[in-house]
């Protein structure tokens, strides 16, 4: 994921509720969301071009039946970027796939953070999510609270994280909502103001087009959206909005389930 928002606890129906936007080549091998092949209790996105001979692709968000969940966005920092580093992807299929408890898993994974490109992880489980980034010291249990994450540290006042961050607090402030009107809101392609703009070593043109919440560029941009909603008695809704990257219509996939119990509906 390239642009993430997380509301944990500050709803009286949904204990979780997250919405991002994955950015990414349009060239790159994707699967949609979906529950995987060997692995039905994880439902996600696949990276295939970050895939193990035993079949394991990576990938930048999941979560299985039983409500855990792990995302990863990139961290922007292209003058040092390694020609050769383990996918990133697969800190996040690791932990889904195995059975390691969050702090655990993020004390070893902070024992070889540096042999990747730089990354921010945000793993746990629905009731409690842990914040690691190779940018930073330490491993950050969050609190109870509103959280933007683009491609820098976690709560980096970027332009888009601001407004992703305003527009979504006032969304989910309204008496009701909608997992589509989340999804919406996600589709904004209004540049920040140059003034505004982050200094990380791309270029004033470059800055500007990676800037907006939605990114269209020729070779890269936004390729699907996502929404997770979880009511205090563990409902789940997860919905995932793929882009055609065309004519950039889209297409909506849904899955409903309560946590540690079997699928419900899938549309």
């Amino acid at each position: 994921m390239c642009l993430i928002f997380l509301s944990l606890q500050q709803h009286p129906k949904y204990k979780l509720i997250l919405a991002a936007n994955r950015d990414e080549f349009y060239a790159r091998k994707t699967d949609t969301a979906s529950f995987w092949p060997g692995h039905k209790n994880i439902l996600g996105g696949r990276d295939l071009e970050a895939m193990r001979e035993d079949k394991t692709c990576g990938t930048w968000m999941a979560m299985t039946t039983t409500g855990k969940i792990a995302m990863v966005t990139n961290y922007r920092d292209f003058k040092n970027l390694k020609s050769i580093a383990p996918s990133r992807g697969h800190l996040v299929s690791d932990f889904l796939i195995g059975d390691t408890a969050p702090t655990p898993y993020l004390q070893q994974v902070e024992k070889i953070k540096n042999d990747y490109n730089g990354f921010n992880l945000i793993l746990g489980d629905v009731d409690n999510l842990f914040y690691l980034s190779n940018y930073k010291d330490g491993i950050e249990k969050l609190k109870p609270g509103s959280y933007g994450l683009s491609n820098a540290l976690l709560q980096t006042p970027w332009p888009k994280v601001e407004q992703l961050k305003e527009k979504m607090i006032a969304t989910i402030s309204q008496s009701s909502f909608t997992a589509g009107e989340l999804l919406n809101i996600m589709v904004n392609e209004e540049p920040a103001k140059d003034s505004d703009l982050p200094g990380t070593g791309i270029g004033l043109e470059r800055e500007r087009a990676l800037s907006s919440m939605f990114i269209k560029t020729n070779g890269y941009g936004t390729r699907c959206s996502t929404v997770i909603l979880v009511t205090d008695s563990n409902e789940i809704l997860f919905q995932e909005r793929t882009y055609n990257l065309n004519d950039f219509t889209f297409e909506d996939k849904k899955f409903q389930f309560l946590s540690g119990q079997d699928l419900l509906l899938e549309n």
